[in-house]
């Protein structure tokens, strides 16, 4: 058994307390959370581990939607607008995919994990990163992507993607774990759609999408015109919507399902995503990068939504790193109050990703997964300001755990 001890302890519960003086004891899984010196005196044979002044402990951090297999891009992909961005990565894909090696997907998930990521939900649309997913120390939930919008191929794309999900399913662990994704509305058939989610439901996944990004997919999806009217226009000059917002809102009724981004959701879906029980997941950089708008924290409160984080990929995003997107998300919602908005942000990264992704980890409490992080601050802080200090300052840990194992 070891004993950690800090200054702060963030145990992330539904309270959201925070503990002066704290202390966590634990082996593979959390057996307590308490005061330093009632948790010395119960456990005296534990293994001390002493923290520097200012230390703070918490969950690992839990990067829930992050594509892999565009890791290699830095300057390659077009930003401003989402249409021109998209045509970037089609002229690019096969360039950035040769150059995304398992060697360098795997040091991008030590950046992450360096950084305290301990989770992650990766959206996998090849399968080229499943053996770095794979092998790597972090919990993974393995969203395999299904896309395909002609009808004559949509069982070639879903013997594709029934392909590479049984293939996930061979590393299958405690700390690895398939699931499933569903690309879209405006680039996945419904019947492809219903396919890959009956899967999904009888095997248990957990459920992934891309969700009302952009203007252009509003457009499409409404009206069948917009930017996508032109785009599609040159593969397919009878193009046309497959169906309503709505229409593929109620496809996933029967899953539980990430909706990822949601910046141009209509109070009406939103409403019919907190009646299902689904989580948004946030991804701040990627949205202002691609020039799509930003998503109505206001609305998703009110929704009582669970609201989730993501760093989207470095297709759309110049780190995989959520302190990082934590930081970028204060300065992108200057309408939400300070304090307020901060706590927000590290429930998005802790317990609410763990109750999206279905990990028993995200929470300091008794029987979770000892998946932890130790992060110094700079200087002293009151005890109100600790979480807003946190997201300010941190670039990676001090110490990190998962699963009681010490990693960096």
């Amino acid at each position: 058994m070891k004993l950690l001890v800090a200054d702060f302890v963030l145990p992330c519960n539904a309270s959201f307390e925070i503990i002066e003086k704290g202390a966590v004891a634990f082996d593979e899984k959390i057996i307590e959370v308490g005061l330093r010196e009632d948790l010395k005196n119960k456990y005296p044979h534990a293994e001390l581990i002493e923290t520097p002044q200012n230390s703070v402990i918490l969950p690992g951090l839990i990067n829930s939607h992050v594509h892999l297999e565009f890791s290699a891009n830095q300057s390659m992909l077009r930003y401003g607008d989402f249409i021109p961005w998209l045509q970037s990565v089609i002229k690019h894909r096969e360039e950035l995919s040769a150059l995304a090696t398992t060697e360098l997907i795997s040091a991008k998930l030590q950046e992450m994990l360096k950084s305290g990521t301990t989770s992650l939900g990766a959206i996998s649309s090849f399968g080229a990163d499943l053996e770095a997913c794979a092998k790597t120390p972090q919990r993974v939930v393995y969203f395999n992507e299904v896309l395909g919008s002609v009808p004559s191929a949509v069982d070639a794309m879903y013997g594709d993607f029934r392909g590479r999900l049984e293939s996930s399913k061979e590393f299958k662990s405690e700390r690895f774990i398939p699931a499933v994704s569903v690309h879209s509305p405006y680039s996945t058939h419904p019947i492809l759609a219903k396919k890959a989610l009956g899967i999904a439901q009888e095997e248990g996944c957990v459920v992934s999408t891309h969700f009302m990004e952009s203007p252009a997919e509003r457009a499409w999806v409404d009206e069948g015109n917009g930017d996508f009217q032109t785009f599609f226009s040159a593969f397919n000059p009878h193009a046309k919507p497959m169906c309503s917002a709505e229409e593929f809102l109620e496809l996933f009724s029967h899953n539980p399902t990430l909706f990822t981004h949601a910046v141009q959701a209509t109070q009406k879906e939103l409403h019919l995503l907190s009646k299902q029980k689904a989580t948004v997941t946030h991804c701040p950089v990627s949205n202002r990068l691609l020039g799509v708008g930003k998503l109505d924290l206001t609305a998703i409160s009110k929704e009582n939504i669970n609201l989730t984080l993501g760093t989207d990929g470095l297709s759309s995003n110049i780190s995989l790193s959520l302190w990082d997107e934590m930081r970028s998300a204060l300065m992108l919602h200057p309408e939400c109050e300070l304090l307020h908005l901060a706590k927000t942000l590290l429930q998005s990264v802790t317990c609410n990703a763990s109750k999206a992704l279905r990990l028993p980890c995200g929470v300091l409490e008794k029987e979770h997964y000892a998946d932890i992080i130790v992060v110094t601050l700079p200087q002293m802080c009151e005890i109100q300001d600790v979480v807003l200090q946190l997201i300010l300052h941190t670039q990676q840990t001090h110490l990190t755990f998962i699963d009681g194992e010490k990693q960096c």
